[in-house]
């Protein structure tokens, strides 16, 4: 059995922070791209870029080493659950409200946090607890989700939440000893290859132009890039770099239920960016949030040797 991991708290709350910093990127360049180009062209071309890039990373601080992980079996069900995890989410946005969608979503560490407990038997103290409802109660603050907006679609952000935690449930448990650069470079090839085949079935099926027109984000082929969409192609590729490998070694370094906590993070970050991207100025509700988010994440930080 090879040796755990010794966890190194402080920087798995910073690479998670990192993480949750570059996804949020990510995310709000994919919704300001999202009319221009179909997602599996994203998935693929935003993964193609990325790939060499961390074999590079990998070559440079692991000398010698190997880009298959020691588990591949377990490495490469990690990777499909989290592309899982994205398709759920993106065949939602369509349908129910950016808010609806991110409520539902944000309950990922109230997930890990009871996976943890069930599968880690990591022992999760009242503080850990309150911690997630904190950053729970912030997140539902800022998204503000009306019960009326409810659709069966809403449910599709829950499934990817637990997809997610599952994910990190098995980056702790079965990936601890993987590099967090190998793991990412098996996640972008699951994205490069889900990508092609669904590029690849959009091409023999050609389906309806209606359908098209009411989902084109899903449904539409292949759109030529231009100098600039290549950039925002490249600026996606370093986040999802530095959001893979982050989470991953996050998730390797720290107790699973800590870490979720700061996976609200994500919702300070996009805030800024709807500020800086689409002139989205955040609102007293906004600012609330943000403080129980970051209250429960500075909570969850007080050391306590019951999470393990």
């Amino acid at each position: 059995m090879a040796k755990t991991r010794p966890d190194n708290i402080k920087l798995a709350v910073a690479a998670i922070l990192a993480t949750c910093f570059a996804l949020s990127l990510g995310d709000a360049l994919i919704k300001q791209q999202s009319t221009s180009f179909v997602l599996w062209q994203i998935f693929v071309m935003r993964s193609l870029i990325a790939i060499p890039f961390i074999i590079y990373l990998v070559r440079i601080y692991s000398c010698g080493a190997t880009l298959m992980p020691g588990r591949p079996g377990w490495t490469l069900l990690r990777s499909l659950i989290l592309v899982t995890m994205w398709i759920f989410y993106f065949i939602a946005l369509p349908r129910v409200d950016l808010a609806v969608a991110a409520a539902a979503f944000y309950t990922l560490p109230i997930f890990i946090t009871l996976f943890a407990a069930l599968f880690l038997n990591n022992r999760i103290t009242w503080q850990g607890w309150f911690a997630v409802l904190l950053g729970f109660i912030g997140t539902i603050i800022i998204l503000q989700p009306q019960a009326d907006d409810f659709n069966a679609y809403a449910l599709l952000p829950l499934v990817s939440a637990i997809c997610y935690a599952i994910a990190m449930i098995l980056t702790r448990s079965k990936c601890q000893q993987e590099r967090p650069l190998v793991l990412a470079l098996w996640l972008n090839l699951s994205f490069v290859c889900v990508g092609t085949v669904a590029l690849l079935v959009l091409y023999l099926w050609l389906p309806h132009p209606q359908q098209v027109a009411a989902n084109s984000f899903l449904l539409d082929g292949w759109t030529p890039m231009r100098l600039d969409e290549w950039r925002a192609m490249s600026i996606l590729a370093i986040a999802i770099v530095i959001g893979s490998a982050g989470a991953a070694y996050a998730y390797q370094s720290g107790p699973p239920a800590l870490i979720a906590t700061f996976d609200f993070s994500y919702i300070v970050f996009i805030t800024i960016w709807g500020f800086i991207l689409f002139a989205e100025v955040p609102s007293m509700e906004t600012l609330i949030g943000v403080i129980f988010i970051i209250g429960g994440g500075m909570f969850a930080l007080n050391p306590r040797p019951e999470i393990s």
